[in-house]
């Protein structure tokens, strides 16, 4: 027979609270896990409601709240198979063992910053004979009944996600480890991603529409403010013209994730690296060849968004009205107006939103990861905000020049002019400020983005059975 108990005294209470379960039928394989007893001092007693909730919702398979013997086998099956992924990743040597070194390079190659006297505290919590290096029963023994707030937990917690959608489409894609891809969880993170980003594009789609009109329109003699635009906008349409081109705008967002995705997946083959994970400036590159590839897939339906979010009222019947339209007027070649613009904002959007999100996470990590890597919502939401920020402001001179572009032939008396013209016209007429039109309602949507993007992906995780990261 096999058992594990838990017995944990609480502070000020009579009861105690007592885990008992048992099989006679138990696998011979299981046995040298579960020779286990267990017993929590009460001033960690918070400790284990997180490790008991956390166990709950992943091995409970028939939702009844509870967790029976044989399904607590099945999470902890899965969750060895976890630690050993992890314990391989870390082991550079190929020697079963784990070094401070090794936990310093690991953690180094993910953008994640100790130092070595960190990674000694670490490997001192782990290590039970005083060798100052941990063996995958060490590992095992330690992770597999603990709640994970170590090494795992920092790659997880702190994967910078396209979860925060702003609107923009220049973001590198999601990492995905072995197991999600194995296990087909990646396609569900997707599904729960885009979910949100229609969800979180819709209901800032007015501030959005605002913002093409400001770069398009907006100039000294024409100088639209955002009370003023928004007037504009239901005066000439009524409430429901706020959200002219968010139509194409959610549509868009299915093909080019999946393109993006599809040839992320294939250039971190062909960049030939044997980690699991990408490190910062390997992601930056395979994230904007595939970014420059998505983008160069469905960028004909970034100009029809344009369109459609400066058509007037009665001009197009719709989509398909438009695309016909533009089409017949001004040719193939229209439906590629500012994309060399579009492509070379992905690098400094990419790069910075990357680069100042990495440096905000290590100065956190460094600063507060004391006992648990885990920062909370509202740190990872502010960490996404402002590195999402800090991307868009590089690369938005670029991002307003090809709007520009994209809207030549729909505003009357505009010349056909190239890139470079149109900066220099620009800088000329409008100097440095007039670069950056349409940057306040830009920055309005970030936050209220991120937030409803952050909500609404969590709950379809929960709906498809995504397991958190």
């Amino acid at each position: 027979m096999l058992c594990l108990c838990l017995y944990v005294p609480v502070l000020g209470e009579s009861q105690t609270e007592f885990e008992y379960f048992e099989s006679k039928g138990l696998p011979a394989e299981l046995k040298s896990i579960f020779r286990l007893s267990l017993f929590i001092p009460s001033q960690e007693f918070s400790t284990y409601r997180q490790w008991k909730q956390k166990i709950v919702k992943a091995g409970d398979k028939d939702l009844d709240g509870q967790l029976d013997f044989e399904e607590f086998v099945h999470y902890l099956q899965d969750h060895e198979k976890k630690l050993r992924l992890v314990f391989k990743s870390l082991d550079k040597k190929n020697d079963g063992r784990i070094d401070a070194q090794e936990i310093v390079q690991s953690l180094r190659d993910l953008g994640v910053k100790i130092s070595e006297q960190q990674a000694e505290k670490i490997l001192k919590s782990m290590d039970k004979n005083g060798t100052m290096t941990i063996d995958w029963n060490e590992w095992r023994d330690y992770h597999l009944l603990h709640p994970v707030e170590n090494i795992p937990e920092i790659i997880l917690y702190w994967k910078h996600s396209t979860i925060f959608d702003v609107g923009e489409n220049l973001t590198v894609p999601d990492e995905f480890t072995v197991e999600e891809r194995q296990t087909g969880m990646w396609w569900r993170h997707l599904v729960a991603g885009g979910g949100a980003g229609a969800v979180s594009r819709t209901c800032t789609a007015p501030l959005d529409r605002l913002k093409v009109l400001m770069q398009v329109h907006a100039s000294r003699s024409n100088n639209m403010c955002i009370i003023g635009g928004f007037t504009q906008m239901i005066r000439e349409g009524g409430p429901r013209s706020l959200w002219r081109g968010n139509g194409i705008n959610v549509l868009k967002i299915a093909p080019e994730s999946a393109i993006k995705f599809m040839a992320y997946e294939q250039i971190k083959r062909l960049i030939g690296t044997d980690q699991e994970m990408l490190r910062i400036h390997e992601r930056l590159l395979a994230g904007s060849l595939a970014g420059a590839i998505a983008q160069s897939s469905i960028y004909p339906m970034e100009v029809l968004k344009t369109r459609m979010a400066l058509r007037k009222t009665g001009q197009y019947s719709g989509m398909l009205d438009c695309a016909k339209n533009i089409l017949s007027k001004e040719g193939m070649a229209a439906f590629y107006k500012g994309y060399i613009p579009n492509m070379l904002g992905i690098i400094p959007y990419a790069g910075i939103d990357l680069a100042v999100y990495e440096t905000l996470k290590n100065a956190w990590l460094q600063r507060y990861a004391v006992n648990s890597a885990d920062p909370g919502v509202f740190v990872l939401l502010a960490c996404g905000t402002i590195s999402s920020t800090c991307g868009q402001l590089a690369s938005y001179p670029l991002a307003l020049v090809r709007t520009r572009m994209q809207a030549q032939a729909s505003v009357e008396g505009a010349p056909e002019v190239t890139m470079r013209g149109l900066f220099k016209h620009i800088l000329k007429t409008e100097g440095a400020f007039g670069l950056y039109r349409g940057l306040a309602p830009n920055f309005m949507k970030v936050i209220p983005a991120v937030s409803i993007s952050y909500v609404v992906y969590e709950n379809l995780k929960m709906t498809l059975g995504v397991q958190s990261r």
